[in-house]
């Protein structure tokens, strides 16, 4: 039953009959309408099935009644402090913060989604702050049952309002919104359940963009702006609560003795550190000498010169600092990369940017820098089945054959690879091609500068936070120099560097480049050209192209992990042969350095168990103060 405007009683009339008989009327209609919903919501609910997770392209690893995570311990002892090193300033704790820098919540140290992702599956998902999952038949609506004992730290419950509040928030803002654009709307049906109405099918980019998102208590931020800076720790439902905190200096969690979730099987093992304090160190030496004199436990050395050199010495001869080399489990990608931004037109011509790809010697960087350690990247998800590797399969080229005319020939005829670099001769021939690219999209030496018929003169600035970048950046320069092309590093420090990027204000910058598997979440907000020019979306290169758009539509939509694996190769091929970032190492194994102080689980290659999943050993403490003595 619909109930129409017409169909209220007017003021006129309300005068006739009088205000209270009015109010009578509008109190039946509304009470009319709510007991038509709460049937409509009951009949819902009566017609789903809820399970405690949700898979795609297979089962569900764990079933309903697992005691607890492979990869994680579920005995580890709870005690001790973790310092660890954080290297950035931060000056807020709104959470939805614009230009400002948040502080580090760790590892869902106090916000918590409603679901969370298996660490050891492909694409699966297992309740946290729900503790049901149910999908409509027809795919256009995901309903979550909260979990009864779900309590904010103040002892208000978690309601199905709290994530209504939270989404209707992250939807408002620009930005956020582009990557919410599949939700209809969000309704608490009541105080437990919570229905996400779709405008398109349910598919695992969904999930995965919803299982991101902390939830925010409402009836604490109802009167307070989350957008807001503010100094004052919120109320959050997690594990830890902010102990002590120096915005910009350092920030220390102790964990909750009455947080509700303990006994959560995906919690069983983790959280095991009874304080975890992050100390701020904008300055990489800096942190390596706060490691060596004790005022950081652990300390990640993506820098392979200090992970060879830096900590050697007595410490490391006897034990007391050891190295661990963690897989990086769900996620893969590009451990760094030269991002070029193809909005600008001198960066637009594919001709140009391989030109730019050419005179980048790899080989002499690996050698000089890496100490020959690194695996150059030849892919967005290399050593994966995603990978574009060989020639395109039936089922690539069936997905492209519309684009042909639009897509590099070679694409269909050769496989993918780098120009390969590292001697002399290797060197002049790669520049010889740069030049001869560069000459057809119409640059040419003048007086040793690099021009177009205008007469503008080619210059490119890498953007960067990091002074370490200068490094490996210095001989790509002097190559492109040869090139007549004038490229210089510009350092800023991180609230420039985010504003920056936000508004794509640069030519090209250094960072990582990672995903996590499978990619089609990523894929969306980093090379569909519905993000190319939306401010804060991921679309970095400035990627717009129909063909791209298309193998990523496909890779959503796959039913099967074979229409996957195809759509994911297609794009890979695409994105490769175009050109649009330099890659020059694959993700491999992270190098940790720590105190010998810890225990850690038995899956160590599994990311999620790091460090939430490690824990204090107070034998082996005990030994390292011994020694340091």
């Amino acid at each position: 039953m619909l109930i129409t405007a017409h169909q209220f009683p007017t003021f006129a009339y309300a005068n006739k009959i009088g205000a209270r008989r009015f109010m009578q009327q509008i109190i039946c209609h509304l009470t009319l309408l709510v007991g038509i919903a709460a049937n409509a919501s009951a009949d819902l609910l009566d017609s789903l099935e809820f399970k405690h997770g949700i898979a795609f392209f297979d089962d569900l690893k764990y079933p309903a009644d697992f005691t607890h995570l492979e990869y994680l311990n579920p005995d580890a002892p709870k005690g001790g402090r973790l310092v660890l090193s954080w290297g950035f300033s931060f000056d807020t704790f709104a959470p939805l913060q614009g230009g400002e820098t948040g502080a580090p919540s760790g590892y869902h140290f106090l916000d918590e989604p409603l679901i969370v992702r298996g660490g050891d599956e492909f694409a699966a998902f297992y309740g946290r702050l729900a503790d049901g999952i149910a999908v409509t038949d027809d795919k256009m609506a995901i309903v979550f049952r909260i979990h009864p004992e779900a309590k904010w730290a103040d002892g208000a419950p978690v309601t199905a309002q709290d994530v209504v509040y939270t989404f209707d928030a992250n939807m408002s803002i620009v930005g956020a919104s582009y990557f919410f654009s599949f939700i209809e709307s969000v309704d608490a049906l009541d105080e437990r359940h919570v229905v996400f109405t779709l405008n398109t099918p349910l598919t695992y980019d969904h999930i995965a963009l919803i299982q991101y998102q902390g939830i925010l208590p409402e009836h604490y931020w109802r009167g307070r702006d989350p957008e807001a800076h503010t100094l004052e720790p919120p109320v959050y439902s997690g594990p830890y609560r902010v102990k002590d905190v120096k915005m910009g200096r350092y920030i220390e969690f102790e964990r909750r003795e009455d947080y509700w979730g303990w006994n959560l099987p995906l919690n069983k093992g983790r959280y095991n550190f009874d304080t975890v304090r992050y100390e701020v160190y904008l300055d990489g030496t800096v942190a390596r000498q706060a490691f060596l004199n004790g005022l950081v436990d652990m300390l990640d050395v993506d820098d392979i010169r200090h992970w060879v050199n830096a900590f050697e010495g007595t410490e490391m001869e006897q034990g007391l600092i050891g190295k661990a080399r963690r897989n990086y489990g769900i996620w893969v990608g590009m451990g760094k990369a030269f991002v070029m931004n193809s909005r600008l037109p001198k960066l637009a011509d594919r001709r140009v940017r391989k030109a730019l790809t050419l005179a980048l010697d790899f080989e002499w960087i690996n050698e000089k820098f890496y100490y020959g350690d690194r695996i150059r990247a030849k892919s967005f998800w290399p050593g994966t089945i995603l990978e574009g590797t060989g020639l395109p399969s039936e089922a690539e080229v069936k997905l492209l054959s519309g684009f042909r005319d639009s897509l590099p020939a070679e694409l269909f005829t050769q496989p993918f690879n780098l120009p390969l670099a590292g001697t002399d001769a290797n060197v002049r021939r790669n520049l010889i091609e740069a030049r001869r690219l560069l000459a057809e999209s119409g640059w040419h030496i003048k007086n040793g500068r690099l021009q177009n018929a205008a007469g503008e003169h080619f210059t490119l600035e890498l953007l960067s936070f990091d002074s370490e970048n200068a490094r490996i950046l210095l001989p790509w320069f002097k190559s492109m120099e040869r090139l007549g092309i004038e490229a210089n590093i510009r350092l800023v420090d991180i609230s420039q560097y985010t504003n920056r990027m936000r508004k794509h204000d640069y030519d090209a910058f250094v960072q990582s480049y990672d995903f996590v598997i499978p990619p089609t979440l990523e894929a969306r907000s980093n090379f569909h050209s519905s993000a190319v020019m939306g401010e804060g979306s991921r679309n970095y290169t400035g990627v717009s192209n129909s063909a791209v758009d298309y193998v990523i539509e496909a890779a959503e939509a796959a039913a099967t992990l074979d229409e996957l694996v195809a759509a994911s190769r297609a794009l890979d091929r695409v994105l490769m042969w175009n050109y649009h970032l330099i890659p020059l190492y694959a993700y491999d194994p992270r190098r940790t350095i720590h105190w010998e102080k810890f225990g850690r689980p038995p899956h160590p290659k599994y990311r999620p168990a790091f460090p939430d999943g490690w824990w204090f050993d107070e034998s082996k403490a005990a030994r390292l103060d011994a020694a340091l003595q």
